[in-house]
């Protein structure tokens, strides 16, 4: 604010030493300046230059998807981002702040589904595959143009002319190499697993993208007791299950080895009814009749009239009872229904007990046409009703009852998931599980309970990451199986793929379906012809591999990724507990062998002034063009580091960021509205002895009166106090010692 020192004009009337102040605060006004001068002046690019050679101190950018227009949440994070970047670097630090887009994967294949009013798959398939990514390729840069211009108002220094896309070619191929390290150390595999599977999207999910907001939600459903007839016996046995839909599926019921079981007689009448001892009153009432005790072994191994007999079924184990651990008694009645096609634990003991696999579902979650009408075509869900009823009709329904429970649901396209026996390719994240938690102990946590909290307990339950999606737009799965002898040769360059197929590959779109057109001679067999295996590796695999990928390693740029690997900071939301912190630790942990980063900050989610989680459903989402179009840049920043910890949920609405506003930064403006004033018109400057604020004729400097001796000391002070706060990453504490100080200044010192 000081223009420089006291001069003369030609009239002899003196220069005042500071600008004068406009008595009302424009935020909006005042940044667009500094934008405007930032940008002309390349303040940024200026900053890295003047720290060249510096120490590095590394951030990572977390990539957003940029399917849609940033939204409140966005900034929340990034405001953060910019934040201690920016201390660092006043702290001396050469900081790089390299940006990135996550280009692929199921929310860019939904936005243009939408668009082109498709409803499945097979639309897509009709349109052509080279059509529908074509349009996935226009929709991501539809909105990075948004997406750089908010970046660019809140006042975050990122350099988006230099970012990544993880839809490059040179970002494909470092995943690739990635994918192949794995591949070669036997971290890659190809399973036949029941997993979670989104019928209107045709793909299988993995499980931390389960744990993305909004994937459970609470649903109110049918749970029913069914009775399963026991051949040669007089009684039958009560079966309870919340999915109704995979009875014709049924082909063995499971009791528990150390459940004590009884025979009771059926309220409604009818044959004796066999369950849990523990569960008699919970499910037919405390007057049930017990007419004696049966042991779990005198069950197992008997046959059984399954409940339906819609689907052919071989196998001499089909339809037996047999004993398992995870059979309890927390619910039901303590004898569950199996059906491998549609349970991991169903196929496990399936597998050990030698039982077949009945799948009547088709890859759209429908039954198909060996069912029959009315089943036949249905989504499975919605032919709960209609199988209860002939169930009922059948005389095998013994209860019905309203069951409510936390079920997944498809985390892009709301669809309810199904669990789908399906080959799937997969990482053994489960045999590193040990290197994943060693890692961990060495990341610093911010908040620090998430280490061996969320996150600790996360690694700790790890299971195989499943890799591949039946998709279109995402990296190709560098796989290509042999048509003869069936052998699976994985390439782990452009180069390599060019040397098998005997074709220069250099330039060719990376995606499909250009790259399904390439064949190779078969390696291990010298002759078959090799075909890429259709699926697209899961987009979190992509993030997950940014810290080699944005930087095309190990092609080039070797000595770039040797100083910025690791991370010293990162930072988002909770959500990416189980979304890119998990991804990039896994990738990197099985590959490098270390974690890929010190420091996390990780953020609680926006709610709204009631605390309701935001959502357009809701109309309770803030756009954060009018904010700060209105209020200011400054305005929401402060309002965001200030108004309480970042580890609890945020509460966001324009009236909070007002008051945040009003205590702090008109609070400053109108102080230095007033020194400013004051000083002008006494003609004083920072060197006046007489002020304190230089030296006296021995050349000592003045001590002055104690007010300016305590405001600098308070001065002093707050910059220890902030800058201690900001080294630990607590930017709440930062500002809590700023207002601290401005309200000193304020009240007491002016």
């Amino acid at each position: 604010m000081r223009i420089g020192t006291v001069t003369a004009h030609a009239a002899g009337i003196v220069a005042p030493m500071f600008r004068p102040v406009d008595a009302s605060l424009d935020l909006v006004a005042l940044e667009t300046a500094m934008l405007a001068r930032w940008r002309d002046e390349d303040v940024f690019g200026e900053s890295l230059r003047r720290r060249a050679g510096a120490p590095e101190w590394v951030f990572y950018e977390g990539p957003p998807t940029a399917n849609g227009r940033p939204g409140i949440h966005h900034v929340w994070a990034r405001l953060f981002k910019d934040l201690y970047p920016r201390f660092h670097t006043m702290r001396g630090k050469h900081v790089a702040r390299k940006g990135g887009w996550d280009c692929h994967g199921l929310p860019v294949e939904v936005e243009v589904e939408k668009e082109l009013g498709f409803s499945g798959k097979h639309e897509i398939e009709d349109y052509g595959i080279e059509r529908f990514n074509a349009k996935c390729r226009a929709s991501v840069q539809r909105y990075v143009e948004d997406w750089q211009s908010l970046t660019s108002r809140i006042g975050m220094w990122l350099d988006t002319a230099g970012a990544y896309w993880t839809l490059s070619n040179d970002y494909i191929e470092s995943v690739w190499w990635l994918f192949r390290r794995m591949w070669d150390t036997d971290a890659i595999y190809e399973g036949f697993k029941v997993v979670p599977y989104c019928g209107r999207c045709g793909t299988a999910l993995s499980s931390h993208e389960l744990g993305q907001p909004g994937a459970y939600r609470d649903v109110t459903e049918p749970s029913i007791y069914v009775r399963f007839p026991v051949d040669g016996r007089d009684y039958d046995l009560l079966v309870w299950t919340t999915t109704p839909w995979t009875l014709p599926s049924n082909v063995a019921a499971a009791v528990g080895p150390q459940i004590s079981y009884v025979r009771v007689r059926a309220p409604e009448g009818g044959r004796d009814l066999v369950l849990a001892r523990a569960r008699v009153g919970d499910v037919l009432g405390d007057d049930t009749e017990i007419v004696g005790e049966i042991a779990a072994t005198e069950l197992v191994g008997a046959r059984y009239e399954p409940p339906f007999s819609l689907v052919p079924v071989e196998g001499e184990r089909a339809f037996t009872v047999v004993a398992d651990e995870f059979v309890t008694l927390d619910d039901g009645s303590g004898i569950v229904h199996l059906a491998p096609a549609f349970g991991e634990i169903d196929r496990e003991v399936g597998e050990r007990e030698g039982l077949p696999i009945v799948n009547p579902v088709n890859d759209a979650a429908r039954f198909d046409a060996v069912l029959g009408p009315p089943y036949a075509g249905r989504f499975v869900k919605d032919a709960d009703p209609a199988l209860i009823d002939a169930l009922g009709a059948a005389g095998k329904l013994v209860k019905a009852v309203d069951y409510t429970h936390s079920y997944p649901h498809c985390w892009r396209c709301d669809t309810p998931l199904i669990y789908w026996a399906k080959p799937t390719w997969f990482a053994r994240t489960s045999a590193h599980k040990d290197d994943l938690l060693r890692e961990n102990e060495v990341i610093n946590w911010h908040p620090e309970h998430i280490k061996h909290g969320r996150f600790g307990d996360w690694l700790e339950n790890n299971v195989d990451w499943a890799l591949s999606r039946d998709r279109y737009w995402g990296t190709p799965i560098p796989v290509w199986r042999c048509h003869d002898c069936k052998h699976d040769t994985c390439i782990g360059s452009v180069a390599e793929l060019s040397e098998l197929s005997g074709r220069e590959l250099t330039g060719m779109d990376l995606h499909r379906p250009y790259v399904d057109d390439v064949t190779i001679t078969c390696p291990a067999c010298g002759s078959g012809t090799a075909y890429r295996i259709e699926p697209v590796l899961d987009a979190w695999f992509d993030s997950g591999s940014m810290p080699a990928a944005q930087f095309h390693y190990p092609f080039e740029n070797e000595s770039a990724f040797g100083v910025r690997f690791p991370a010293d900071f990162i930072c988002e939301a909770i959500d990416q507990t189980r979304g890119w912190f998990y991804s990039l630790l896994a990738v990197n942990t099985l590959v490098f062998g270390k974690t890929p980063y010190r420091n996390v900050v990780c953020l609680a989610h926006i709610i709204d002034k009631d605390g309701a989680k935001m959502s357009k459903s809701r109309g309770n989402v803030i756009d954060p063009v009018p904010v700060l179009a209105e209020r200011g840049a400054d305005a929401l920043r402060w309002y965001m580091f200030s108004s309480g910890s970042p580890w609890t949920p945020k509460r966001v609405y324009v009236e909070g960021i007002d008051e945040a506003t009003r205590q702090f930064l008109l609070t400053l403006w109108n102080t230095y509205s007033f020194f400013v004033t004051y000083a002008n018109i006494d003609g004083w400057s920072p060197g006046d002895a007489a002020s304190g604020g230089g030296a006296g004729a021995s050349g000592e400097r003045d001590q002055g009166h104690i007010l300016d001796r305590w405001i600098v000391s308070r001065l002093h002070r707050c910059t220890r106090d902030v800058t201690d706060a900001l080294e630990h990453f607590d930017a709440f504490a930062g500002t809590q010692a700023l207002a601290e100080l401005i309200d000193d200044l304020s009240n007491w010192y002016v």
